[in-house]
């Protein structure tokens, strides 16, 4: 039966005849098609990445896991963050990424950035008849190399089927566990008046990619998303600063300006950014002139921006590049509190408040 288009319900067959190629609502009723769709599109490609990782530690049986109710994960020493993630990008593949690395490396990169090495992973999808098998198996290949890449197991999912225009071919649900690392970072709230604002890498990619494929605007070269692992960073960030490092934060929804505004409000501080300083590809910095987009607002998808204390800038700035991120830079400075919680000086030399974003300019972007 299908009602999802809000007309009166029509009947039809969960399994009508197919030439194999495409979701059948079938494939989401727990039957035989079920067993097939998890053994040979999703565990499959798992178990093939994850065979090198069957000895590192807290390593656990992937296909025995996902055949019972709940996986059974060993014990860890310390205490253990948790995450939750919905990813609903449209379109399902962009330049640089695709809704599979988006849901790993999306849910890793909370945890990396809270403070936590990432562990372990639930994966579960929504996706839409009449998908194409060929496009699960390319997003599984790729989910299995993003959690091949950032040494997290896939211990747990699910997968349901919805009717045609329901789900808009794809939807991943994440959950993620990781093990918090000592000593656990002190917050936003710990930000003084002095300490230093860097951002990991060029900013705007992420969202820039997206609206670019999504409206098929014909920008040559196409902006290409920053979709990645930031682990690595945050482990740099942790062993260059020390106790310098005050808080970490994933900038994705709401760009920059929307982690400022929340940091702000945590910490009672300005904190004020020099635009001059913020890393920008010509690419970004040309769309968004050309559609009228502040790029601190921008969504990134694999740049973090973090507090220290003005004593390990430097040496978290070059812990940065050294871990990979060569754009690493020192952006901005916490201030005593001053009549707008964020300010921006602009190229120019002007220094204006930068306004808290109030609504995405692009949906639907991880």
């Amino acid at each position: 039966m299908n009602q999802a288009d809000g007309k009166s319900p029509q009947w039809s067959c969960p399994s009508p005849r197919s030439d194999g190629s495409r979701v059948l609502l079938a494939h989401g009723e727990g039957g035989r098609l079920s067993w097939q769709l998890i053994q040979s599109r999703i565990l499959a490609p798992l178990r093939a990445a994850q065979v090198g990782m069957a000895s590192a530690p807290g390593a656990v049986d992937s296909a025995r896991d996902f055949a019972r109710d709940a996986a059974h994960l060993p014990a860890m020493a310390g205490r253990l963050a948790m995450t939750t993630d919905q990813f609903v990008v449209s379109p399902l593949f962009f330049p640089g990424g695709n809704i599979g690395t988006l849901s790993v490396f999306g849910t890793v990169n909370d945890l990396a950035v809270s403070g936590a090495l990432p562990r372990y992973l639930t994966l579960s999808f929504v996706l839409e008849e009449g998908l194409e098998l060929s496009v699960l198996d390319r997003v599984m290949e790729s989910v299995a190399h993003a959690a091949t890449e950032t040494s997290i197991h896939i211990v747990a999912g699910d997968t349901k089927v919805v009717p045609r225009g329901a789900a808009d071919g794809m939807f991943i649900c994440t959950t993620g566990v990781g093990e918090v690392l000592d000593p656990a970072l002190p917050g936003p709230a710990a930000i003084g008046a002095g300490d230093r604002l860097i951002v990991s890498g060029d900013i705007a990619r992420h969202g820039l990619a997206v609206l670019c494929e999504r409206e098929q605007l014909g920008v040559t070269p196409a902006p290409t998303s920053d979709c990645g692992s930031l682990l690595p960073a945050a482990m740099a960030l942790r062993d260059a600063a020390g106790a310098g490092l005050r808080t970490m934060r994933d900038a994705t929804r709401g760009g920059v300006a929307a982690v400022l505004h929340e940091w702000a409000d945590e910490c009672g501080l300005t904190l004020a950014v020099d635009e001059a300083s913020v890393p920008l590809s010509p690419l970004s910095r040309g769309v968004c002139e050309l559609l009228g987009l502040e790029p601190l607002h921008i969504a990134n998808e694999g740049t973090l921006l973090a507090v220290v204390s003005s004593e390990c800038a430097s040496a978290a700035v070059a812990a940065l590049r050294a871990a990979g991120f060569p754009q690493a830079a020192e952006v901005g400075i916490a201030r005593g509190r001053e009549f707008t919680p964020v300010t921006v000086r602009r190229s120019l030399g002007r220094e204006q408040p930068l306004d808290a974003p109030q609504g995405a300019p692009l949906p639907r972007i991880c």
